[in-house]
């Protein structure tokens, strides 16, 4: 899904303590820093005009990196993962399927159905710019689509599946994320919703992808990650807070939008914290004692850092915490997959 659900602030954001200016020009130096962030897709990238390094823009690639880890949870999960180069190459050619192909085209449709708010609070992004036309970018969307489904395919044949379940997995995903973003429904407006749908893509959907290549997906850990994936709706809302002026300005809807900046972080760190504690929970219940361990040890740095950082002021700080503070929750994703894995879930 996108890397933000579109966010929304009420036009007497009384609640907001910080004043929220849009960033309205790309950095003049197109070198160092500048210019890796232009590779990878995030805020404040330099200008480019070469119109492959502006489709990986389009792409994100920052965002890939989650749902990436998101299938080697579920191959952990399965409990039935070897170390053996067969099992590595088609590790590689999963996560190429949850990431640069199903996330960069959600990303893409993203960036289409979004020109209209980065014109607000990115106009030098690629589409508001005019760095690259609509009709080269709804290729690019069909491309990477079509790329998508055709490897969900072929996994599912490496995995002998009479039912194809990844396949499956990959054209739910491809259209939760078109409705998360398009008109009529678009998800986005919604800050619950919406937020979810991007939490649930984050953790779910790449998680049930790596069990089924070798496992068999049940219930158990559909529901699990699903619940799982609340603490990725806590990750969603931090990516909210950057956008605040275009959707205040297009009446779109998020955390910080309907309850202020303070109280949408609190809610963002709460559900972070609250449903992996949960998880670690369930694993107590499984008589899985040391994963629940070390699991609540992994989140105990995550409330230093949402201290330190976010809650004190996640507007400015958002991109620092994130980098200081979500390597210790994908690790903590991992002890939970590994932790259900070894006891046969």
């Amino acid at each position: 899904m996108s890397d933000s659900p579109s966010s929304q602030l009420p036009t007497d954001a009384t609640t907001a303590e910080v004043d929220v200016q849009p960033n309205t020009e790309a950095p003049l130096d197109a070198s160092g820093n500048a210019k890796m962030r232009q590779m990878l897709g995030m805020k404040g990238a330099a200008k480019e005009t070469n119109i492959w390094k502006i489709r990986l823009q389009l792409m994100k690639p920052i965002t890939w990196i989650p749902l990436m880890w998101g299938v080697i949870c579920g191959a952990a999960s399965s409990g039935n993962y070897t170390w053996t180069l067969e099992n590595v190459l088609i590790s590689a050619a999963c996560m190429l399927l949850s990431g640069p192909f199903m996330t960069g085209y959600t990303q893409v449709v993203n960036e289409y159905y979004d020109r209209e708010i980065d014109a607000i609070n990115e106009p030098y992004r690629p589409i508001p710019s005019g760095a690259i036309s609509l009709p080269q970018v709804i290729a690019q969307v069909w491309v990477l689509l079509l790329a998508g489904i055709g490897l969900a395919f072929i996994l599912d044949q490496w995995a002998g599946h009479e039912f194809p379940t990844i396949t499956c997995i990959a054209i739910g995903g491809a259209f939760l994320a078109y409705i998360y973003s398009a008109p009529p429904l678009k998800l986005k407006q919604n800050g619950w919703l919406g937020t979810y749908a991007l939490g649930s893509s984050y953790i779910a959907l790449p998680w049930w992808t790596g069990h089924a290549l070798f496992g068999d997906l049940n219930l158990t850990i559909v529901v699990l990650t699903l619940f799982y994936s609340f603490a990725g709706l806590g990750i969603a809302i931090v990516n909210d807070f950057k956008s605040i002026e275009g959707d205040k300005q297009l009446g779109l809807k998020s955390m910080p939008v309907m309850f202020g900046v303070t109280t949408a972080a609190w809610i963002c760190v709460l559900m972070i914290d609250v449903f992996q504690g949960a998880i670690a929970g369930y694993l107590v219940y499984i008589h899985q004692n040391l994963y629940a361990t070390i699991l609540v040890l992994l989140v105990i740095p995550q409330i230093v850092f949402q201290d330190m950082y976010f809650l004190r002021d996640p507007l400015k700080n958002d991109v620092k915490y994130q980098a200081s503070a979500q390597p210790f929750l994908v690790l903590g994703m991992l002890v939970a997959g590994l932790a259900l894995g070894h006891a046969g879930v």
